[in-house]
């Protein structure tokens, strides 16, 4: 132990670590900085692990178009720990831009944004949207069609941009079409451009933390006032404040740490998603679905109607940046407690019940096929042959996929349970027939014999 503490000694007095991080360990933090401030290095934790992860990672998967999805099969079914390891960096991805949403509706309920820390919220932001970055690049690396055919969707979307957006998706890709370029651009952009952004605003973020201090619990009728607050508190400090280590600083060690045990619990049991199939442009059945925190963006656009989506592309996140982003110069001053406050307080929960309305309905995703349901005919087959093949031809001619039929199918479409009950032959024939909304006309791919066994076993539908 002696000589290990002669070589720390050394080490500290030529490097001078202890002058340097001893005064910012120590600094001293409000006495009432409890639980609802872990949130932000419950980040912080994740960020660190994803960097780990995401190095273990990259020493085994190839980035490109013809080896990428063949290493993430070995990675995952092979190579020791690595079904643990990718599932680690699938839910570390989770956690942290989980965390960092909460973190950010803490400091805007309490008003942390306020005067002095507006820089804090802004880089907060651009972490937000960083974050997001990070988890969107990440999914086509995964290289298989869901990956793929996602970032093409949203390519197609920011395609619709006026003016740039062709230029954008041009840059999103790598050029005019998803290929081998497109891996690549995207191995760059999650791999070194928008890590290296992260790094820097996270070091700035910090920065800001021990520059200004960290926001003191709000209270009613205590406003802040620009022309006073920092002698305020600075005075508040000397009497009450607390050293962050180890006063303030257990919580968020513990707490971080829970949050790591869990995501490894998550992957030890559940581990990462499965790869769907290569990427294959002839197969268009495909049903592209981003992962969970994409998911509100994906549904919203799957809801509007579609003589809006070009301007709601532009304008919405447009808006939402400048919203975000102008807060603290619109509110810097006055009071901060959400006692004082309620429509803040409101605005969050109806904020939180819409996105998460449209996660709900993104994991439904009731405009999309169903491309997995089972066959109705394997289940309960008809006794009438007729009907019997109408059944088969149900399924197999992909009605099934958009429309349910005793608990079977997709909800595309109207539910034909009881279809009988209320259309006639005539109605029926004339809508397979001739199609309508979203649906394909039907008539130049059945025969006569195939289109009267559909109408008898909807008509059996009673």
């Amino acid at each position: 132990m002696n000589k290990l503490r002669q070589i720390w000694n050394w080490i500290d007095d030529r490097s001078g670590i202890s002058e340097t991080f001893m005064p910012l360990i120590k600094h001293p933090v409000p006495p009432g900085s409890k639980w609802s401030y872990v949130f932000g290095s419950a980040t912080l934790f994740c960020l660190i692990l994803q960097v780990v992860t995401g190095i273990g990672l990259s020493l085994l998967y190839q980035p490109s178009s013809e080896n990428a999805y063949q290493s993430l099969q070995f990675i995952t079914h092979q190579a020791p720990l690595g079904r643990i390891l990718r599932g680690i960096h699938y839910f570390g991805a989770s956690g942290m831009i989980l965390f960092a949403g909460i973190h950010m509706i803490r400091v805007y309920i309490t008003a942390s944004y306020k005067y002095p820390r507006e820089m804090s919220w802004i880089s907060g932001v651009l972490l937000l949207f960083l974050t997001i970055g990070m988890g969107f690049t990440g999914q086509l690396l995964r290289w298989d069609s869901n990956g793929v055919w996602s970032s093409v969707v949203a390519a197609e979307q920011m395609g619709r941009v006026p003016l740039v957006g062709k230029y954008l998706a041009r840059i999103l890709l790598g050029g005019d079409t998803i290929g081998g370029q497109t891996l690549s651009r995207f191995f760059s952009y999650h791999v070194f451009i928008i890590p290296a952004m992260l790094f820097v605003f996270v070091g700035f973020h910090l920065f800001l933390v021990f520059r200004n201090g960290i926001s003191e619990p709000p209270e009613a009728d205590r406003p802040v006032d620009p022309k006073t607050y920092r002698k305020w508190y600075q005075d508040m400090l000397k009497r009450e404040g607390v050293p962050f280590w180890p006063n303030a600083a257990w919580r968020d060690a513990l707490f971080g740490s829970l949050v790591i045990i869990c995501i490894i619990g998550l992957a030890i049991v559940f581990g990462p998603p499965e790869l769907t199939q290569q990427p294959d442009p002839s197969i268009i059945t495909t049903n592209p679905s981003p992962d969970w925190y994409m998911l509100p963006i994906f549904s919203l656009f799957a809801l509007m109607p579609p003589k809006i989506e070009s301007y709601v592309i532009f304008i919405g996140p447009v808006l939402s940046v400048i919203g975000l982003l102008s807060l603290p110069f619109i509110s810097n001053y006055g009071e901060r407690s959400p006692v004082r406050r309620p429509w803040a307080v409101f605005g969050v929960v109806c904020v939180v019940i819409f996105v998460g309305s449209l996660l709900y309905l993104g994991l439904k995703s009731p405009w999309s096929p169903d491309f997995k349901t089972k066959a109705v005919y394997a289940v309960s087959p008809a006794k009438n042959p007729v009907i019997q093949k109408g059944a088969i031809l149900f399924y197999k001619k992909g009605c099934q996929y958009c429309h349910r039929i005793n608990g079977s199918g997709g909800v595309k479409g109207p539910d034909l349970s009881v279809i009988g009950r209320s259309w006639d032959e005539q109605q029926l024939s004339l809508q397979i027939v001739n199609g309508g909304t979203d649906m394909p006309a039907y008539g130049g791919m059945l025969s006569k014999e195939d289109l009267n066994a559909l109408v008898q076993y909807l008509r059996s539908k009673k």
